[in-house]
């Protein structure tokens, strides 16, 4: 692929050879008119008194008074015209050539907005220009292609967690109908009827949350509301409120993060990023194992990385994991299955805040580094 200075040079190259071109034909109507007045105060004067004299059989003074008269006399206002119309000519050349790489090129951009799967093609000259027509085909392409690829995942999304949501919902239904319809039920029965019905409940609730996570997404826009606030109480702090998660998988976490780290940023964006990396790493996460929060400074970077031991996650996935609506556990109606919309929500928010986002998963554990600026110098 040809580089910005090569283009830049073809660019010139073409300007030059313009240049060159038209710099030629200014050359040749200027010598060719030279020696069209050289002709007419010349031998061309003889060729007047000879055409005169054999065609309208005038005597050799009456022709040379009729060539005085008519054409020696006028010979400025003759070359006048005839430059001007030498120049026309001239000038519809250079532009019947030039114009014709501007309906290249419109040619080309008609290919482009059409969206045809043939290369764009240009003359040798225009090869810069190819190459940019190409590079925009190609780039409209593939976002045409993932979002297209976005739409049918958000769809096919809506369309699983709808079906979803009636299994709970029938249960939910199925148990109260029971509860009701036999008054005098077993106090043991009763109670493990309403521990199903708060699951499927709490279940349901979950569903209907992912609902509102999508439509959220594709509505709104993120605006920061920056201000100083203290990283590594938030970040205790979270790691305190996740503990019922925690304890359902058997796992426990340890930050390791200096005291009172001082930040600038969106305190409840940023809650937000380390909340959806910190809810998948326990999802995530094999049972009985540890999960670390590590954070330093890096001059005016926090990085914030995120460590849990589990299946790793495929090289050719770690990118994907950042798109909206992608979801690692493909299969549907499973505990780790969500919106996919967490990773791209915190990818997001960690661009706006002029950071990086990025993962690495070998040996059996999984790392989620977050790097953004906005540490405050005690």
């Amino acid at each position: 692929m040809k580089t910005n200075k090569t283009r830049k040079n073809d660019y010139l190259a073409f300007k030059r050879k313009i240049f060159f071109k038209v710099l030629i034909l200014i050359l040749v109507s200027v010598g060719f008119l030279g020696l069209l007045s050289s002709l007419l105060r010349g031998r061309f004067g003889n060729w007047i008194v000879d055409f005169l004299q054999s065609t309208f059989y005038l005597s050799e003074s009456d022709a040379v008074i009729i060539h005085q008269y008519v054409f020696r006399n006028n010979i400025d206002k003759i070359m006048l015209v005839l430059s001007v119309i030498f120049f026309l000519i001239i000038f519809q050349f250079a532009m019947s050539w030039i114009t014709k790489y501007f309906d290249e090129i419109d040619k080309g951009m008609d290919d482009l907005m059409k969206g045809s799967d043939k290369e764009i093609e240009l003359s040798p000259e225009l090869s810069f220009m190819e190459t940019k027509l190409n590079m925009c085909k190609h780039i409209l392409g593939k976002r045409e292609r993932d979002a297209r690829q976005a739409e049918q995942r958000k769809n096919d999304l809506v369309v699983y967690l709808a079906h979803d949501i009636r299994t709970p919902l029938t249960s939910v239904i199925g148990y109260l109908d029971l509860m009701s319809e036999v008054p005098d039920m077993p106090i043991e029965q009763r109670v493990k009827y309403m521990e199903l019905t708060l699951e499927k409940a709490n279940r349901l609730e979950k569903l209907i949350n992912e609902f509102f996570e999508i439509t959220r997404y594709n509505l709104q826009t993120i605006v920061l509301e920056k201000k100083a606030f203290n990283l590594s109480y938030m970040l205790f702090q979270m790691s305190d409120e996740f503990y019922p998660m925690l304890s359902e998988k058997k796992q426990k976490v340890v930050v390791d993060a200096e005291d009172n780290i001082m930040f600038y940023g969106d305190s409840d964006k940023l809650a937000r990023v380390f909340n959806n990396v910190f809810k998948n790493a326990i999802a995530y996460g094999d049972e009985n194992s540890k999960i670390t929060i590590d954070v330093h400074r890096q001059s005016q970077d926090a990085i914030i990385a995120f460590k849990n031991y589990g299946k790793n996650i495929p090289p050719q996935k770690l990118n994907s994991i950042f798109e909206k609506f992608y979801r690692l556990d493909e299969s549907r109606g499973t505990d780790t299955g969500n919106a996919g919309l967490g990773l791209a929500i915190a990818k997001e928010i960690v661009i706006l805040h002029e950071g990086e986002i990025y993962a690495e998963s070998k040996d059996g554990y999984t790392i989620f580094y977050i790097k953004i600026p906005g540490i405050i110098n005690n």
